[in-house]
């Protein structure tokens, strides 16, 4: 039996379908994908699976930022931290080490030892330390998120990583003259201050990187020179979520 694994994000919908040997990644707008893939039903939201290849009788997982908000119908819900972890395993091999995942709209820390999460930290409340103020600060500079992702070195001090307010604070150091490529490494190294001081208070000997924001290689960088440890970026770092269901889905 074929498997779809559903990681719904707040930017992007991630998804994996599976047939035990196999898989297939998939990634829509989380707006496209409610108005394109299904429909609302009294259970939850329907899923069109021949949309996707797939018999009726395919077994559905979910997990993610929007999986409370907007139910799938028939699904097995995994939360996003178990989730998460579970494919940090899966591709890396890695059973202590901490889990970055960073995401559009959230980010979070999972602490893993001896395979197991030993304690975990989650922002859902605002945009800093993610995605979002990333793509608002290169949108400021008139930058691209994959030209954004070359620049670490040098980087200009800023002070907040609101994904509003940050924008005024780039906007006033352009106007005096500042270097848009050093505020590029600036806006970079914003976002591993913030989690590289939750590191701080538990160390591990290596981080698996994860999400969106994994593709921007100046994070990965500077947070490997922040923390002292390697970082690592799985094969799939932003389908990491979707692995571990279908890992999961293999005690069903």
């Amino acid at each position: 039996m074929k498997i779809i694994a559903l990681d719904l994000g707040s930017r992007s919908v991630k998804i994996a379908i599976s047939d035990g040997f196999l898989n297939d990644y998939n990634i829509y707008d989380t707006s496209s994908f409610f108005s394109d893939c299904g429909k609302p039903g009294i259970d939850g939201f329907k899923l069109d699976f021949e949309k996707f290849g797939l018999e009726k009788d395919a077994r559905v997982f979910a997990t993610g930022y929007g999986r409370n908000a907007l139910s799938i119908a028939s699904a097995t819900v995994l939360p996003e931290i178990q989730a998460h972890a579970l494919g940090a395993i899966e591709q890396t091999g890695l059973k202590d080490t901490a889990v970055v995942d960073l995401g559009g709209q959230d980010s979070k820390i999972i602490w893993l030892e001896d395979g197991r999460i030993r304690d975990f930290f989650m922002n859902d409340r605002c945009a800093a330390s993610a995605g979002r103020y990333i793509e608002n600060m290169a949108s400021v500079l008139g930058l691209t998120l994959e030209e954004i992702s070359n620049y670490y070195e040098l980087p200009e001090r800023l002070t907040t990583t609101c994904a509003v307010f940050g924008e005024s604070e780039i906007v006033s150091k352009l106007a005096r003259g500042a270097d848009k490529y050093r505020l590029a490494a600036g806006v970079n190294l914003q976002i591993v201050n913030k989690i590289s001081a939750k590191l701080a208070n538990s160390p591990v000997p290596n981080i698996v990187l994860v999400g969106g924001v994994a593709k921007n290689t100046a994070i990965a960088k500077l947070l490997a020179q922040t923390t002292g440890v390697p970082v690592v970026i799985p094969k799939y770092p932003q389908f990491n979520a979707v692995i571990g269901l279908i890992n999961h889905s293999a005690s069903f």
